[in-house]
C-alpha cells in the first residue's frame, strides 16, 4: 500500500501529467505535492483546487441519489471526481475514500495533447483506492 510520496510519483508517470497534489478539502493545504503547478505556485493552486472540491462535496446537488448507510464502515467521498478543461489541460480532481471521515482528495494537472483523460481517472481512482493516509 502506497504512501502519499509513492502516490504522487505514480501519479506523475501518467502521461501528459505535469504536477499533482495531494490536497484536503476543508483546509486547502497541500500535503503533498509532485512536478509542476498551474500558475506557479502549489499551496495558492491547492488552495483555488480546494475551493472546487469544497463546493462539490457540499452542494446536494452533486450528491448520489442513493446514499450508502453510515453503519457500512467505509466513508465515501460526497463525488467521485471533478474534471476541468481547458484550452491546453485538465484538471482532475478524484476524491480519496477511507475509513474515516475523508477531505482529502488528488489534483492531477494534465497536458490535454499528451494526456489520456480517460486513462488518468482509472489509474487516480485506483491509487485513491491503495493510498494510505498517516
Amino acid at each position: 500500500m502506497p504512501g502519499i510520496d509513492e502516490c504522487l510519483l505514480e501519479a506523475m508517470q501518467l502521461p501528459g501529467a505535469r504536477g499533482v497534489a495531494l490536497v484536503d478539502w476543508t483546509s486547502g493545504l497541500a500535503l503533498g505535492t509532485a512536478g509542476e503547478s498551474p500558475g506557479g505556485d502549489h499551496e495558492a493552486a491547492a488552495a483555488e483546487a480546494a475551493e472546487l472540491a469544497r463546493l462539490a462535496a457540499e452542494h446536494r446537488a452533486f450528491a448520489p441519489d442513493d446514499p450508502k448507510d453510515p453503519a457500512d464502515g467505509a466513508a465515501d467521498p460526497p463525488v467521485e471526481d471533478v474534471i476541468i478543461s481547458n484550452r491546453d489541460s485538465y484538471h482532475v480532481l478524484c476524491f480519496v475514500r477511507t475509513s474515516f471521515d475523508s477531505s482529502v482528495f488528488l489534483h492531477l494537472w494534465l497536458a490535454r495533447v499528451e494526456g489520456n483523460l480517460a486513462l488518468a481517472r482509472i489509474r487516480l481512482g485506483e491509487m485513491t483506492g491503495r493510498l494510505v493516509l498517516g
